[in-house]
């Protein structure tokens, strides 16, 4: 983030401390309570979303070296992705082409070549098939067209993208826009250092897990015996970028920046700022490194899903750029501890709330939830989703 753009955020939330204000959508909107339960809107959004649409599936440090490689099925299918000999990122259909095998077991680890379980046809790093146990058996096999099959796939900004199409495209230009991209470039996300993963299944649908991200109009009350400690709770500046956002949420120690010179000033000493990358993803920068979140849907059943939380952190040297950020609480806990309490109270109070709101929307009890105007993100979501669906824009009340 360019330092003007630092100073704007940080001036902005100094003045809804003082003015006792918040950004502000200008109306309220209705969502109907049919978008988190409807099994037919549930198969349209796995189609639209999660089939035909690039995903973050990781950072640059979850494939720290040539030979690295972890696996993933969150998009319904096998995918294998790879650093190769070359270090160049790859993706792959995690699939063995002579019966259709999956090839890879191991979630991740450092391999020279990729054997498959079944028969033992040899794969390399660059996705080649490079070995077939007695060919002279089986037969002559042209191995030019026996690879992997590989998946788009793009490694920008320390991020790692795929798309689970085989035809599909990344354009991430076009899906980011100029400020945006240049943004995420600004983070040094590719110096960052993988700390490890957490998987939460949620009896919810997996919008209302991604909301309970989209507003701190919560914090006083949810998270008042938690994170209420840390941050201002309904202060935040909100701005979007196509179908993407970034929240900039307000953290206490802001008030210690009004006597030091903005030249000196850091967003991550006043803020919090947490991207939203459509359709769902959420990466938040804190002072000891960013935190990647993904949520995902059941592909049919619109009562389940689960996250992905990758935990990463920063080099000693970006993080003596921030300066002291929350002081007191960093001196008590280790970085691991920080993260451990951090997942503790999305697992016990976010999701718990949002799996609250779920039975709720099974109840019968109304058509419709609101979205205040304090909650901008909320009606940028459902918008957002509308819209790539080919619906109309959430009511105004």
């Amino acid at each position: 983030m360019q330092h003007d753009e630092q100073i704007r955020v940080i001036e902005g939330l100094m003045t809804h401390l003082d003015n006792d204000t918040n950004v502000d959508a200008g109306r309220q909107v209705k969502n109907p309570v049919s978008v988190y339960t409807d099994p037919a809107r549930a198969v349209e959004e796995w189609q639209t979303f999660f089939q035909s649409y690039p995903h973050v599936i990781g950072l640059s440090d979850d494939l720290p070296e040539p030979g690295t490689f972890f696996t993933n099925a969150d998009l319904g299918k096998p995918i294998l992705c790879i650093r190769d000999k070359d270090g160049q990122f790859r993706a792959f259909y995690n699939v063995c082409r002579h019966r259709g095998s999956v090839l890879e077991t191991a979630a991740r680890g450092h391999k020279r070549l990729f054997t498959c379980p079944f028969h033992a046809w040899s794969y390399s790093s660059s996705g080649d098939l490079v070995a077939v146990p007695k060919e002279h058996h089986f037969g002559e096999i042209d191995r030019s067209c026996h690879g992997l099959v590989p998946l788009p796939c793009v490694e920008r900004y320390g991020i790692l993208w795929v798309h689970p199409d085989k035809n599909g495209q990344i354009d991430l230009d076009d899906l980011l826009g100029d400020q945006l991209s240049e943004e995420l470039a600004s983070w040094d996300l590719g110096t960052c250092a993988r700390r490890g993963e957490t998987m939460f299944p949620h009896d919810c649908n997996w919008k209302l897990a991604i909301d309970t991200y989209g507003e701190t109009y919560h914090f006083e009350a949810l998270h008042k015996d938690t994170l209420n400690y840390n941050f201002y709770g309904n202060t935040q500046l909100y701005d979007t970028y196509k179908r993407n956002h970034r929240m900039a949420l307000c953290i206490r120690p802001i008030d210690a920046m009004r006597t030091r010179p903005k030249e000196s000033w850091h967003v991550l000493q006043g803020a919090l700022p947490v991207y939203y990358l459509f359709p769902n993803i959420q990466l938040l920068f804190g002072a000891d490194g960013p935190t990647l979140v993904r949520i995902y849907p059941d592909a049919v059943n619109p009562n389940k899903s689960r996250s992905e939380i990758g935990w990463y952190s920063y080099p000693d040297s970006v993080r003596e750029r921030v300066g002291p950020v929350f002081a007191e609480y960093m001196t008590q806990m280790s970085l691991d501890e920080r993260i451990q309490a951090f997942a503790a109270v999305i697992e016990a109070e976010d999701y718990v709330a949002a799996a609250s709101n779920h039975v709720g929307a099974l109840s019968g009890a109304q058509d419709h939830v609101l979205f205040g105007r304090n909650e901008p993100a909320l009606h940028h979501y459902h918008n957002a989703y509308n819209e790539a669906l080919g619906l109309a824009p959430l009511e105004w009340v």
